[in-house]
């Protein structure tokens, strides 16, 4: 199967939609495509984030990946955070989310940032295989925090 990667544009919505829909699920949160397709337009609309998808000769789209814009104030340098990454699972294993983390890394070099950072489950071991063979390094200096503003 052969499988190109480009960057989405507005053109892409639904059908990137319908990846991050799967996404969502795919963490445990109910499907709710209105909501997706929704949340991507916003984020391409507004150029809020930067998000590749694969797609196969045939015309199917096959996964994605998210960057949202960062800074480095230390660096005094752009990053990329890289937030969403995912894959249909029929694609898996077969170069697809390689390809779409190609993609991201050389977009960060094409806007001189410092890097691409991200974060994934502890017991996510597919996705650290990945990143590690990919040359990210898993963190031993600083700690990643969380508040959820959204709790009460």
């Amino acid at each position: 199967m052969e499988v190109c990667v480009k960057r989405a544009t507005a053109v892409d919505i639904n059908e990137v939609g319908r990846l991050f829909d799967a996404y969502r699920v795919f963490y445990k949160q109910a499907t709710d495509i209105n909501l997706a397709i929704n949340f991507i337009a916003e984020r391409i609309n507004n150029d809020e984030s930067v998000i590749f998808y694969a797609i196969s000769s045939n015309g199917n789209y096959l996964g994605f990946t998210q960057l949202f814009p960062s800074f480095s104030s230390v660096s005094v340098k752009r990053l990329w955070i890289l937030n969403d990454l995912y894959v249909l699972p029929e694609a898996r294993r077969s170069g697809v989310a390689k390809k779409l983390m190609a993609a991201a890394k050389a977009f960060a070099a094409e806007t001189n940032a410092k890097g691409v950072s991200l974060s994934t489950a502890a017991d996510n071991l597919n996705a650290q295989a990945l990143y590690e063979s990919l040359d990210y390094q898993k963190g031993t200096v600083f700690y990643n925090y969380f508040l959820d503003t959204t709790a009460s």
